[in-house]
């Protein structure tokens, strides 16, 4: 009996890659533009937002970024009158590429280095939900090289191989009391690997329309040998517990499509639609090397598919000033009864802004504000048991720097 309460106590969270840990950030320019960017060849980001687009780009370039995440989150339990928050934390997701080719040639090469997942939120250890969740930091960080080559002037695609490096730790409280009274707590610390690959194609209408459709896909990140910590009562000795453990976590594939509009020379205007297929995403295991007390868990989650739209507009100004909004919404594949304090996830909108600035012919500076307002949503989880209200607000401001060459 006490192994099967160790074990049910012990169980971390299990949505860690819902849709608030996609994080929409790897390019400027485009966040500017609420994130849509497959059907438009804009800037190294192109990389990663539709590879067949690269070989389209005018310039060879490098494009570094960062984007300051803050994620800011309420939580009121049923039965309570106190709003608890998360702690203010800021997570860094960064973007860089370099894309080189002949000027005005039949192909490109690039590499890049992106966040497309991850996540930092601490809770405490001493709110009301900290048996399911004291603090979550994880980092997904793709690495991708990529080929692009025109066929036409009017066609082009491209593809690019993905290594993903992830880490995790996660911490939660265990209702076990020490001898100072503080509950116990269980730390789960590790690094993975997993490898996928990223696709698309670009087409110039004979309207003026650009159109992309890209692929990207499923990485299953696999961790091996991570640190399982535990600060337990010296009752329970330390040999009767886990020291490692190993798990398997799929990130899902993307399907997107996009269209550029141009109205004028100095206006774009974006639309994307996207396709996340998290129905993958069926149940998290970890597998610990002692079972003495803690045994072995497979949590059920059952997710089904997101998807989200984008509307973006870039205005050049001037010849140095350019001008970014745009509009989004996402549609949450974590089904009620899944939702955790690590990601309270629900139905979200989006609205961006930014601007460009061309210091030279070849340095330009970026600037880019998102937000997203993720729709209140009340809930019980059926793992955990905790239930209440959570009402989530993110703020994201960027910066970037391109050299053009």
């Amino acid at each position: 009996m006490r192994k099967l309460l160790l074990g049910a106590c012990i169980v971390m969270p299990a949505t860690i890659f819902a849709q608030g840990f996609q994080v929409n950030l790897q390019g400027q320019k485009q966040i500017g533009m609420a994130g849509a960017g497959v059907g438009t060849a804009m800037d190294g980001a192109t990389l990663f937002f539709n590879p067949g687009a690269m070989a389209m780009l005018k310039d060879n370039e490098i494009n570094l970024g960062v984007s300051p995440l803050m994620f800011k989150s309420a939580f009121l339990q049923d039965g309570s009158t106190t709003v608890e928050n998360n702690k203010n934390e800021i997570a860094p997701p960064f973007e860089a590429y370099a894309v080189w080719g002949p000027k005005s040639g039949k192909y490109k090469i690039g590499i890049g280095a992106y966040t497309p997942f991850g996540g930092l939120v601490n809770w405490g250890d001493q709110w009301s939900g900290r048996y399911a969740l004291i603090s979550l930091d994880l980092k997904a960080i793709y690495i991708q090289p990529t080929v692009s080559v025109k066929l036409t002037d009017n066609i082009s695609l491209g593809a690019g191989f993905v290594y993903n490096h992830g880490e995790v730790e996660l911490k939660k409280a265990v209702p076990i009391s020490q001898s100072n009274g503080q509950d116990s707590k269980a730390t789960l610390k590790g690094t993975g690997e997993g490898y996928g690959w990223n696709a698309g194609v670009y087409f110039k209408t004979l309207s003026g329309i650009t159109i992309g459709v890209t692929h990207r896909s499923k990485v299953v990140t696999k961790l091996k040998g991570g640190d399982a910590i535990f600060e337990f009562p010296a009752s329970i000795p330390a040999a009767t517990l886990p020291t490692k453990f190993d798990s398997e976590l799929p990130l899902p594939a993307t399907t997107g499509i996009g269209f550029g509009f141009y109205p004028s020379p100095k206006t774009t205007l974006a639309l994307d639609v996207n396709w996340i297929h998290w129905s993958v995403y069926k149940n998290l295991s970890f597998d610990y090397d002692n079972n003495t007390r803690v045994a072995d868990t497979k949590s059920p989650r059952n997710y089904s598919d997101g998807a989200n739209i984008k509307l973006g507009v870039n205005q050049q100004q001037t010849e140095k000033l350019a001008l970014r909004a745009g509009v989004g919404y996402a549609f949450t594949p974590v089904k009620d009864g899944y939702v955790t304090p690590e990601a309270p996830d629900a139905n979200r909108f989006i609205a961006s802004a930014g601007l460009g600035y061309n210091v030279s012919k070849k340095f330009v500076v970026d600037l880019s504000f998102l937000y997203e307002a993720v729709h209140e949503r009340k809930q019980t989880n059926l793992e955990t048991g905790l239930s209440g209200t959570f009402k989530t607000h993110v703020y994201i401001p960027g910066i970037g720097l391109s050299y053009k060459f």
